[in-house]
């Protein structure tokens, strides 16, 4: 991590709905005038999905480097996340609805709800319930959890992206799902897997682009 970015953090404490369970988060400044900002979700928590994977991190930076601001957060139960650890959807989609608000109140402009395989799927799911999502930034989702319906439905852009190597979101079956989608693109990052242990500089710059 550069020390610009350092500089530019600062953790959060996100309030639930519920008033029980706070979620860590970290906050990313951006330098976008319009104040717009990116919520960004960790991969499954049943299987060490954190905001401090190494995927999750470099979308937030490549937002900050193309002017927006981003929040990333832990899920209950991971990290210092109150709460027990779950990988049930609803639970999910009130942790990422939870981490919207926090934008919500703290930004004026228009949101991306971005996600990272299992948080990919929360992300889509997010933005039927907040009117200031306007786009979508879908990195390695596993076709088997997104809700398609969801996705032709909802009429901002989007931008998937996959490893050309991942066996669990595999870029055939998104690049077939974006052909579908008048404002979808695809991005395939060459020589990677869901884990973009090759290929994370590249994911960022797809991503800086596309923002």
């Amino acid at each position: 991590m550069g020390a610009a970015h350092t500089a530019q953090e600062r953790a959060v404490g996100i309030g639930r709905a519920d008033g029980r369970t706070a979620l860590e988060g970290i906050f990313l400044a951006g330098g976008d005038s319009e104040a717009a900002g990116a919520v960004v979700a960790p991969p499954h928590p049943l299987y060490g999905g954190s905001m401090d994977s190494p995927v999750v991190s470099e979308i937030a930076y490549a937002c900050r480097a193309a002017g927006l601001a981003s929040l990333r957060f832990n899920w209950r139960g991971v990290g210092a996340s109150a709460g027990a650890v779950s990988g049930e959807p609803d639970e999910a989609d009130e942790d990422y609805s939870a981490a919207t608000r926090y934008l919500e109140e703290t930004l004026p402009g228009a949101l991306v709800a971005a996600g990272y395989s299992f948080g990919a799927a929360a992300a889509l799911r997010a933005a039927g319930r907040h009117p200031r999502v306007r786009r979508l930034l879908l990195v390695a989702p596993p076709r088997a959890l997104l809700d398609e319906a969801a996705l032709r439905s909802f009429g901002g852009p989007v931008l998937l992206v996959a490893g050309e190597y991942d066996a669990l979101a595999p870029a055939a079956e998104l690049e077939a799902l974006a052909a579908g989608l008048p404002k979808a693109q695809l991005r395939t990052v060459p020589e990677a897997d869901h884990f973009f242990v090759s290929g994370l500089g590249l994911l960022g710059r797809a991503v800086e682009e596309w923002i």
